[in-house]
């Protein structure tokens, strides 16, 4: 079985950790383990019309945001990696600067230290040099940064169809393929898995 880790910050982009959640509850081989922070459940209440127990309910194992001593902050319990969907600069500042004083920044951080897969979908936009810093940071600590920008080529009818593209291309990024994803062809045409 892979284990992996979805985290959800409170950047705006809610959905897409949740969507991640979603698509992975019923692959028979992939177990998530989840992080949401508090300030994740405020913007979802903003956004989705669903609440803190739904979200939690999608996850196969669900830890408390200020649980440094859980199972996920140790390099000796494995996973597949992380995605943390979406990712707010205060956590990307946190990842980029080894800064554990919460449960998904010391996730992310034993993700690295043990070379697996760190896959942050950077929500905030436009960005000043600090936060490019941050982003060359974390890169350099070996996370992906990933901000959620749509892909037209799929020819989407609707946010939901962007959201569940733009977080399979992320799922890709931690060796997870899912047939949700519509994939570009040699002869330039879309394809389904």
């Amino acid at each position: 079985m892979k284990r992996v880790i979805i985290a959800i910050t409170g950047a705006s982009g809610v959905i897409y950790g949740v969507r991640a959640l979603q698509l992975l509850r019923d692959v028979a081989d992939i177990e998530t383990h989840a992080v949401i922070s508090p300030s994740a459940l405020r913007t979802a209440r903003a956004e989705l019309d669903m609440d803190a127990d739904e979200i939690r309910s999608y996850a196969d194992v669900i830890y408390n945001y200020r649980d440094i001593g859980a199972a996920i902050s140790s390099g000796s319990f494995q996973t597949a990696g992380m995605l943390v969907a979406p990712c707010s600069i205060k956590t990307l500042s946190g990842i980029a600067n080894c800064y554990n004083d919460e449960l998904i920044v010391r996730a992310a951080d034993v993700c690295l230290k043990e070379r697996r897969r760190v896959v942050l979908l950077l929500r905030e936009t436009p960005y000043h040099a600090g936060h490019i810093n941050l982003m060359a940071q974390a890169t350099q600590n070996g996370a992906i940064i990933m901000p959620p920008v749509p892909a037209f080529y799929s020819r989407p009818q609707s946010i939901d169809e962007m959201v569940t593209q733009t977080t399979g291309r992320a799922l890709d990024l931690l060796g997870i393929h899912l047939p949700v994803v519509k994939r570009w062809t040699e002869n330039g045409e879309q394809a389904e898995d």
